[in-house]
Order: C-alpha cells, then structure tokens, then sequence
C-alpha cells in the first residue's frame, strides 16, 4: 500500500520598491536602461563610498508590513551579509538579519471556498545585486550594475501552505495588497516580484517536517506552480526508493520542466553577518507608524464589499474590475465623471480586456484616461455615435489615450440624424431585397435584420441602429 504525502511550502518573495532612487544613492531605479548607466560609486561598490538610506525605502516597507497586520520593530538595523559573486560588486549584500522592520504577520487566503491564514514571519529591506548576463556565442558573462541597490524587501513566510494553489493565492494576495499600497508594480516578467519556494514532503499525520529544498528562477504564477508539482514528486520519488533529500538550492528551467541543483543551502552562519559599520540604526516612533497608517488606502476586500452596495454591479465585474489597482482607479474616476457604472463596468469588461489579451498587456499597462473614457460614454449616450462606431474609436483611445469626441469629429464618424436620407436608404433597402421582406411580412422578425444591415451599409455605418429599426418597421406595416 503506497504512502500519503503531505506538502509543506514556505516562501522567500523578493520584492522591487517603487522608489524613484536606490535605497542607499541617488541613482535612477527605472527598468531597462542602457547597461551601467544607472550607476555611481555608491551602487557599484567603489572604495571609500558610503551609503545614505532613503527614507522612502523605510516608509513603504512600513506600509507593506501594516498592510499584513506585523509588528513594526522600533530599532531597527542594517547588517553585512558576506558572500562572493561576480554580480555582487562590495562582494556583501547589505540587509537586515538581527533586526528585520517587521515581524509576525499573516495574511488571509481563500482556495476552494475555504479562508486559512498564512503567517509571515518577517519583512526584511535589502539592496537588489546587479544581474549577469551570459552570451553562449563568447561564452563570456557580462555584468549590468543597474539593477545593484534597488531597493528590496523580502517577506518570509512561515511553512503554512499545503498546495501549490495555496502558494498562488498566498502570492495573488500579497501582489494585489503591494499594488494598491503603490509600494511596487509587482512586475513577475520585469523581476519587481520574485518568490523563492522551500518546500518539503512528509507523511501523513507526522509531526516533524522532512528536508527542504529551495526553488529559485521562477518568473510567473505558472512556473511557480509547475516548479512546486515537479519538486513535490521528485522528492517523494526519492523517499519511495530508499534514497535521502538533500538540503539544496535548486534552479528551475520552465522550458524543459526540469530543475537541477545549484548550491548546497547555506545556512546563515556561513555569510558571517555583522551589523553595517556604515549606517546608524533606525529608530521607528509611534507617531511615524501613524502616520504612514493613516495613509493606507481601500484594500480589494472593502472595496468589493463596497462596490456591491454602492453601484449594484454583478460579482463577476467586482472581482475582475478590484483585481488590479489600475482598473478599480480608472472604474472609479470614470463614474466621477457622471458616468453609469454598469456603462464603465462593460467598457472595461469587454472591450478593454480583449484588447489587453490581444497586446498581451497587464491592466497595469494601460494608457488610457478616465476622462477620455467618459467621454467616449457620453457620444454613446448622445447618439452622437452607434455601438460600431464607438468600438472603433476606443481601440484608438486604448492605444493612444486620443480625445473621443476631437477624433469624432475630425474622421467623421458622427451619426447622420438626416431623416431625409434615412428614409431613402430604407426604401432603398427594402426595394432591392424582396425575400427578406416577404420573410418578414410571413413572421421571420430575424430577415429585419438584413434590411437593417443593408441600410448601415447604405449610410457607412453612420446611422442610429435603433432609428433604421424604427424607420424599416414603420415602411413595412
């Protein structure tokens, strides 16, 4: 009789602040970049250059660590964490072992309609290290420094989840809490998110855990859940055919759905931490904890509950539109404008999500306004524009954010309310189509749709749909 195995994860999620400058120099924490030029002696390491704290870096990790109901420790520090690497230019990484700013959290998870908590032990502020780039056609490696002393923070959870489902809600839940604190983009493609998984196996019903390993290079909730499967089996297989786990950092490659170790797991002894001769300690007060709490906005859950009492639109839209900051903004600011939510709500829920999957683009990338949103609504709601027409003048608007109505105008687009001529392309249309006609007269109410069709072709799309029904139904009784 085979064995049940249960899965226990912990993880490590590194994540990029939104600073507009490193956390110990000046230098630009912008993406991209040509190679080494966000850089100064400070972030490349030089001899005899010392670092200055940005108090921007402390603010947002203070706000995270609310955010996720921690303790914010009052004296706080910064430690040398010592360890060779070519993308490491002091050779020491500068973060918090001793005195991490936030400590004994947890956030509230849903998988399958059941709530647990997840405990997150601490949040700690590091500096980013630069990044290697490898060239197989040299085989030679490259070293960018743009990305050495962006400002991180890492939050260690405690081993509470149980499923790769889990992790991704856990992950899906702290994502969203950042986003809308504005603390980072949370980018997993762009590297502003990444998540470390130590996971172990053990039996059913036992109590001691089994030997962990960590999973590194995983860059989407996907390969996360791929990475967690795969290790999950690898490490039962092992147990099963008599052999040991061994504790390790492994390495996931997403093409091949393989990992491979890459080190064994250092503990923290072996880094020789001591505390930063550098940088004077941190003393939080209560009035600073206050304020930043003062500042924290609406998170998704009050906004959903919100939502529904206050512009009564189905939970579908609720969970999609509260699902990214950017699009709960752009709702929000939209209505202000005197728009009607459920107008607002199916604009973003079909016509702005299909063109999202088409550019393969996250909400958090659209340039579009609320105000040209709105006014977009409004030539609908006018009848200053057809349906047709304003699906046509949004995909401009999604693209390049233009003014809807400067763009109405200056292409032509505007409905022609000349009945005149509506008149005439219906006679037109009914003239030159006798089948549908008589299939019409004989009860098919779908042939008006033909004629319908035929006299927007007529008028170039231009004519009120509602006003040729009208017109056809009145000329064919």
């Amino acid at each position: 009789m085979s064995k049940a195995y249960e899965t226990v994860i912990g993880l490590e999620v590194h994540v990029e602040l939104a600073t507009r400058t490193k956390i110990f120099c000046g230098c630009s924490t912008a993406f991209g970049g040509a190679p080494n030029t966000h850089t100064c002696p400070v972030c490349t390491g030089m001899p005899g250059s010392l670092p200055v704290l940005n108090k921007a870096v402390v603010e947002k990790a203070m706000a995270v660590g609310l955010a996720t109901n921690c303790n914010i420790t009052r004296n706080c520090k910064f430690d040398r964490k010592n360890y060779f690497y070519p993308d490491n230019p002091q050779n020491y990484q500068i973060s918090q072992l001793y005195y991490p700013i936030c400590r004994d959290g947890k956030v509230e998870i849903e998988v399958e309609g059941k709530k647990k908590f997840v405990r997150i032990h601490e949040i700690h502020m590091e500096e980013d290290a630069g990044k290697l780039v490898h060239d197989p056609y040299t085989d030679s490696s490259l070293v960018d420094f743009n990305r050495s002393g962006v400002p991180l923070i890492e939050i260690v959870s405690e081993p509470d989840m149980r499923s790769a489902d889990e992790v991704i809600a856990y992950l899906e839940k702290l994502r969203l809490i950042i986003q809308y604190l504005g603390a980072s983009d949370c980018k997993l493609n762009e590297g502003s998110m990444r998540a470390d998984v130590n996971l172990s196996v053990r039996e059913v019903g036992a109590e001691e855990f089994g030997t962990r390993t960590e999973t590194k290079n995983l860059n989407s909730f996907k390969a996360i859940a791929r990475a967690i499967e795969n290790e999950r089996e690898r490490q039962i297989d092992l147990i099963e055919s008599g052999e040991k786990v061994v504790q390790e950092t492994r390495r996931w490659d997403d093409t091949k759905e393989y990992s491979y170790p890459m080190r064994s797991k250092e503990d923290a002894q072996d880094y020789r931490y001591f505390p930063d001769p550098d940088l004077v300690p941190i003393h939080i007060s209560d009035e600073w904890i206050e304020e930043i709490r003062s500042k924290q906005p609406e998170f998704r859950d009050e906004k959903r509950a919100r939502y529904r009492e206050e512009y009564q639109i189905p939970d579908y839209d609720i969970d999609i539109i509260t699902n990214s900051k950017k699009l709960a903004d752009i709702f929000e600011d939209t209505i202000a404008l005197g728009a009607a939510p459920k107008k607002v709500s199916n604009w973003l829920m079909v016509e702005t999500m299909r063109l999202l999957k088409e550019n393969v683009m996250d909400p958090e990338d659209i340039k579009f306004t609320a105000k040209n949103l709105a006014k977009l609504i409004k030539l609908v709601d006018a009848r200053t524009i057809n349906g047709n027409v304003a699906k046509e003048v949004f995909e401009h608007v999604f693209a390049e954010d233009i003014d809807p109505e400067a763009y109405v105008k200056e292409h032509g687009l505007a409905t022609v309310n000349d009945e005149g001529a509506l008149k005439t392309a219906c006679e037109a249309a009914i003239a030159g189509n006798s089948k549908a006609v008589e299939d019409y007269k004989g009860g098919k109410e779908k042939a008006l749709g033909a004629l319908v069709g035929q006299v927007m072709k007529a008028m170039k799309g231009k004519a009120d749909p509602g006003s040729v029904n009208q017109m056809l139904r009145e000329l064919l009784k």
